[in-house]
Order: structure tokens, then sequence, then C-alpha cells
């Protein structure tokens, strides 16, 4: 096939062998279930309840058996033909399990007649049992399933204010908890959630005997969840956030809804377990630890060792299946830095690694290693030496084990006699009014108010507009080498420059804007679509795409090898509709439980986080689809998105909010980074050219190119002098070309986010 005959032509061609479809096939779907059930956590198993044995007889309570929530809403959503719920998922084990009928069957009738009246699935109220039915399954099973359901979506936050049931239960499912208690001797909890919810309702009940945390696990999700309850597969995901027993154990609740204009990052790089694992006392809070999850079988370490290369630390182990069932186990290293001058974690991943299925009494040598430099701290107070990565003096000590709070110390310890400065930087993105942070003991110190100047990159490009009318060499020229692109980008007018630094008119199947354009010089137009958890089509087109699971289950899995796999099965979807950028993967932090869109991002950690997006960015564009890495940054709050002002540290924004995306991007190089609405302390990220150009493209050396979300209510020509290459969707170019006719703007300076747009396109098929 020609080069962009996708691009510029329809209808679509398919990629599957014998010229069948693709999109949504059974490979995808089989892809999505495997994920979702590698991606569970067992939380819970008391007296080894689970696997349920064969011939066990449940009855199972709750809507969400029937309404499963397969992820999120708004651009994580994706457009399918179907959804596996728990209860179908049951029913096709009926050889292993006897599902009490009557029950699910009028869960399935309350359900309808709520969606009748108008009601979504985060509007559902929990239906109350009549005692007969209830009363009927008791006498046919001992043994209850309970199914617990959340949904949320982009630009809505969950509330602090005690009148939002998504972290807690609400009045109808305490009801629910205490009849099933009250009446079957054996009780499981499924918890169909996108994000962190109370588990200590559970955990300390023991009439609750399991618990398992499906979260949200695409269209096969119900079948995935049978498959888990049944043993068909034994669960090995372990959690990427800390489960703690209150919304108020977290430090970022207290002034998450403090103003809608701003969020205050007062607890600095104390996110997640780096807080609950450090802070004294904190640890009582934690319910649930980070990296904690049970299997149906057991695991021992043995024969550890480590040495390093002066560059690289380097550890192996023996992991041994000890117990009865075949599994898998996520070997997980955490470093310990010295107590020193820098308030610092107590801990902190820098490695890990997921063994392959292991039979009963099978040993399997697991090899992790690290950078040295991913011990050291941002020193944004110049305690060692100001704006640099910095390593104080003393013993760094590794810990080994298979969850934050499950690890042995190893022998091996990396010293250092003296401070050393690791990396020497910038001071780029300064707080002006964060007025305390965090340190280790709890505590706060005061940050005094500073009034910053921004840092400027002349544009050093150089591209005057040359006629070549009658000589003209368009694109495909470039990309079979009979011209270079800085001579292609010649010929373009400053009509065309203007045009080219806003999205362009969808077409197909697509619903959302293209990029590029210009018939005239033979720039076709490369169309865009969401979305993290997999295609999203709108319904009308009448393309069905595989649902994955959404990015926290996805994460829970630890491996890296399958979300290469997931990554890949998305761009080949994408492609084969004629399609050619995928917007995703989303990696921002889970600073709080009360975001919104915590289905869509990853983790708490932002070392997991940026080893997870690695791993999607390379399987997606294996196929030469583009990955947009997104939000960057500090997309931690849907309220008042576009207007919101995330006030930081440098330090936490280098160590805990930037990370994940540098570790993307110098591992996978996406072709592509979206921006986000908000602002960083006072300067909107689409706007930012000490955030762009400073450290994205100066520091990380990235050579992608940078798309705006959709609709910011940003200056367009301020976009571009940050470099920021173009702005979505297709909007008028009046604004920017007034600021040019002004001299606010350059040529040059649209030229070579021009150029980088160009560049993007020549790197596809």
């Amino acid at each position: 096939m020609k080069k962009w005959t996708r691009v510029k032509y329809q209808p679509c061609m398919p990629l599957g062998d014998n010229h069948s479809k693709i999109t949504e096939c059974d490979a995808h779907k089989n892809l999505s279930k495997k994920a979702a059930c590698e991606g569970a956590v067992l939380l819970k198993n008391e007296n080894e309840l689970l696997p349920l044995k064969t011939g066990q007889k449940i009855a199972v309570f709750g809507t969400a058996q029937i309404d499963y929530v397969k992820g999120g809403g708004g651009s994580g959503d994706v457009t399918v033909s179907y959804v596996r719920n728990i209860y179908e998922g049951l029913k096709l084990q009926a050889d292993k399990v006897q599902v009490f009928d009557a029950l699910s069957l009028f869960y399935e009738n309350c359900v309808k007649e709520q969606y009748q009246k108008g009601e979504k699935s985060d509007g559902l109220t929990e239906a109350k049992v009549p005692a007969d039915l209830l009363q009927s399954a008791a006498t046919f099973t001992d043994t209850a399933i309970l199914t617990i359901s959340r949904f949320s979506e982009e630009t809505v936050d969950r509330k602090s204010d005690g009148t939002d049931d998504y972290f807690e239960l609400s009045a109808g499912e305490k009801e629910l908890v205490s009849d099933v208690c009250a009446n079957f001797a054996h009780v499981i909890v499924l918890l169909n959630v996108g994000a962190m919810i109370d588990t200590a309702w559970f955990a300390d009940n023991d009439k609750i005997e399991s618990a398992l945390m499906l979260w949200q696990g695409g269209m096969e999700g119900g079948l995935a969840a049978a498959e888990l309850l049944v043993g068909d597969v034994n669960p090995s995901g372990k959690l990427v956030d800390t489960c703690a027993a209150n919304l108020a154990d977290y430090p970022s609740t207290a002034n998450f809804h403090e103003s809608e204009d701003y969020a205050k990052y007062t607890e600095d790089v104390f996110v997640g377990y780096r807080y609950f694992e450090t802070v004294p006392g904190k640890k009582a809070c934690v319910v649930y630890p980070f990296g904690y999850g049970l299997s149906y079988t057991t695991f021992s370490f043995s024969n550890i060792s480590a040495c390093d290369n002066g560059k690289k630390v380097f550890v192996t182990a023996d992991v041994t299946n000890t117990g009865k069932h075949a599994g898998k186990e996520v070997v997980q290293l955490y470093y310990a830095p010295p107590i020193g001058n820098i308030s610092k974690p107590a801990l902190e991943l820098c490695a890990f690694v997921k063994t392959p299925l292991l039979e009963s009494g099978e040993t399997y040598t697991v090899s992790l290693d690290f950078e040295i430099a991913q011990m050291a701290s941002f020193d944004d107070n110049g305690v060692v030496e100001k704006s640099a990565w910095v390593m104080e003096k003393g013993e760094y000590k590794l810990y080994l084990g298979n969850s934050i709070r499950n690890t042995v110390c190893l022998d091996y310890q990396y010293s250092i006699e003296s401070d050393k400065i690791v990396e020497q930087l910038h001071s780029y993105c300064a707080p002006r009014r964060l007025g305390k942070r965090m340190i280790a003991d709890g505590s706060f110190v005061d940050v005094p108010d500073t009034e910053v100047d921004l840092q400027e990159f002349p544009c050093e490009y150089e591209c005057p507009y040359i006629d070549a009318t009658g000589h003209l060499q368009g694109l495909i020229d470039v990309a079979e080498g009979r011209v270079s692109l800085d001579e292609f980008m010649t010929q373009l007018t400053d009509e065309e420059l203007l045009n080219l630094m806003t999205g362009t008119p969808s077409t197909g199947v697509a619903h959302l804007n293209g990029m590029g354009n210009v018939p005239r010089l033979c720039v076709p137009n490369p169309m865009t679509t969401d979305g993290p958890a997999g295609m999203r089509i709108l319904e009308e087109r009448e393309i069905y795409a595989t649902a994955f699971p959404v990015a926290i289950t996805l994460a829970c899995t630890w491996n890296t090898e399958l979300l290469e796999e997931v990554g890949k099965a998305e761009a080949l979807e994408v492609k084969e509709n004629n399609l050619s950028i995928f917007l995703a993967p989303a990696l921002n932090i889970h600073r709080s439980p009360l975001c919104g869109r915590n289905f869509e991002y990853f983790s708490e950690d932002p070392f997991i986080s940026g080893k997870m997006a690695a791993s999607i960015i390379r399987g997606v564009q294996s196929q030469r689809i583009v990955a947009v890495a997104k939000h960057f940054a500090c997309n931690n709050k849907e309220t008042n998105r576009m207007w919101s002002d995330s006030i930081v540290s440098e330090r936490a924004l280098r160590e805990i909010y930037l990370k994940g995306f540098e570790i993307c991007v110098k591992e996978a190089s996406p072709r592509m980074i979206m921006s986000s609405y908000n602002f960083i302390n006072g300067v909107r990220t689409c706007e930012s050219a000490e955030l762009l150009a400073g450290i994205l493209r100066n520091e990380w050396g990235y050579q992608g190119m940078v798309t705006s979300d959709w609709e910011v209510p940003a200056e367009h020509y301020k976009q571009v002098k940050a470099g920021n290459d173009i702005r979505m969707p297709r909007e008028s170019i009046a604004p920017l070309k007034e600021a040019y006719e002004k001299g606010l703007v350059t040529r040059n300076e649209m030229a070579i986010c021009a150029k980088r747009i160009m560049e993007m396109i020549l790197w596809l098929d």
C-alpha cells in the first residue's frame, strides 16, 4: 500500500487474516479479558473461600452484577457493541457454579426500570431485596456474592462534604451489606470501580471472608470476574494506590476543594505511599498498602543478590511457587534514602518485574535493575545545589518483596561519602504563592510568596518564504528523499502556516479533528481519535471497538509486556479505521481519590505510571500510529479545569507530576504530547515556554510535537511561542493572524511548530 493511502481514502481495508476485520475481533476481546483478569486485586480471602468449589451454589446481590461499568465516561469511553456483565459471566460458568437466578433476574428488572425512568449508571439506587426473595436465596445457598460499582467521568470531581457516595457506601448499600451478612455464612465482595474507594468496611468485617477488586475491566469484565471466582485464572494484580481507611486520611483531601480557582499541592512529594509510609503515625491509616495483592497460591523469595557497576544496580532473586495453584508473582524493589538535609520519603519504588505463570513447586529467577541516578532528589532550595538532581551522602538501602509492607532488606547497600550532584538543571515553573509545604515528619515549612521572571526561549529556526510556483515539491518528495524538509517548509505561505497551527475538519468515521491538510503541497489530513481504553467513535458511525480495561486496571497488572500487547491491539483498530493519531495514554497522578478522572490514569506513583505509559506507547507506535501522552501536566482536578491553577513546588513537580512523562519520553519517544487545560504556578501549560521548551525539549531532549487539549481558552500566539505546536480542534485563525500582523508572533515561530507537525505526518505510514 502506498504511503498515506489510509489517511486519504475510504472505506477502510481490513487488517485481519484473509481480509477479516480486526476491530472488536475475538482476539482483541480475549486480550481485553486477559488484562482484566490480570489487573484484578485479591484483597481478602479468609479460609480459602476463593476460588469457588466446583458445583458451588451462589446468590449474587447488587445492581452492579447487571449494570457492569466497563470504564469511565467522556474521552475515556469506548464505543462497543456489548458489555458482558457479572451475571452473564457467571452463567457462562454454569458447569462450575450454580447461580440463584431469581435474585439476579430481580436485579435485572430493577436496573431496566431505572433506565426506563432516565437514570444512568451514576444515578442508580441499590434496590431493596424483598424479604421472601432474600429468604429463598438463603435457603438455596450459604454463600453470597455482593457487588458494588461506581461510575465516573471527565469534568466531574467527587465531593468531600459528606454528600458524595463514591468513596463511601451509600445508605442503600450499607443496608444491603447488613442484610447479606445477617443471612449468609460466607460473603464475597466484588468491587467494580475506577478509583480508590473505602475498603475498611469489609477489611474489618469477619462476616466478609473474601474481597476482589475488579476495577473496571472493559467489555469482557464480567466474564473476567467469573473466571477469577471459579479459579480458571489466579488473581495476580497488585495495588498501585494506597487504600486508606478514610477519605480524610489522604493529605490532599483537606484543600482539594478549597477553591475552584486553584489547588495548592502543600503535601509536596508526600503523595500516596510516600506519605503513609513516611509520616509518623500514618501507617495506621492504611487498610491495604501500595503493592499489595493476594493470590490463590503462595510464593517465597530466596538467593537474593545485588551489585552495581557504578551506574546501575542489579538485583536477582529466585521466586518459588510454594502453594497448590499455578500463579504469577510481582517482585517489587524499593530504595530507602539516608536521612539528610533534604526531607525525603522513607521508601520509593525503583524497579519491578512480574513472573510468568509458575506451576506449584516451580522456581523462576527474576532480574531487576535501575539507574543509581533514580535515587536522586530534586533540590529546589539549594541545600546541596539549587535546581539540580542530587544525592546526599550516606547509605541507600534496598528492600525486595511483593508489597511495600512485605519486604526484606538486602545485604547490599549503595553508599556515598559526600553529597553528589547528579544533574544540574534550571529553575523552571517555580511557584509564586504556595504558602507552605510538607516535610517528612508531617509538619509544614513556610514558603514565602515570590515574584518570578519567566524565561523565554528565542526561536532559532529560520524559514523564509520562497515562491516555488511551477516547481512545487510535495511532502511525498520529502518522504522519498528528493527534497529536504527544510526546503519543503520554505514553500509554505504565511496563510498556510497559520492554518497549520489549528486542527482540520474531520473525515471518514472520525468524530474528532485532524492535523495538516495542505492539498497544494500534498500534505494529508490524518485524523485523531480518543482514548485510553480503546477507540471512541460516535455511535452513529456504527463502528464498534474493543473496550480494554481502564488505566488503573492495566497498571495493577504490573505487566509491561501485556500493556505493550494492549497498545498494539488498540493501534491496529485505529489503523484499520483510517485514523492515525491515538489520544492515549493518560498518565496524570492519583494525587487524590477525589479526582473524577482517576480511572483514566495509572497510579499514585510516577515510576509505575511512566513504565506503564511507555509500554502502551511502544505497542501503539509499533504499528505506525501516533501515541499521545497526556495531559502534560498536573491535571489532577476536573473542577473548573480550564482555569484552575495547580500550585506546586518545583521539587514535587519534578519528582511526582513530571517524572512519569519523563520516563515515557526517554524510554518510548511518543510522537506527540498533549498539554493540559490547567495552569501550573500561574502559567497555562500550553503557554508555558519553561515547561514545553525548557523542560520537555531542552532538558529531556523531546523530539516530537505538542498539541493542546480540545477548546482550551488560551491565547493562540502564546501557545505558538511556547512551542505548543497546534491548537485543537478546528478554530478560527483570525486571532493568530492578527497577532502575526502586529508582530507578536513571527513566521519562524510558526514554521518550527509546523515543521514538527510535518515530521509527525512523515512518520506515519
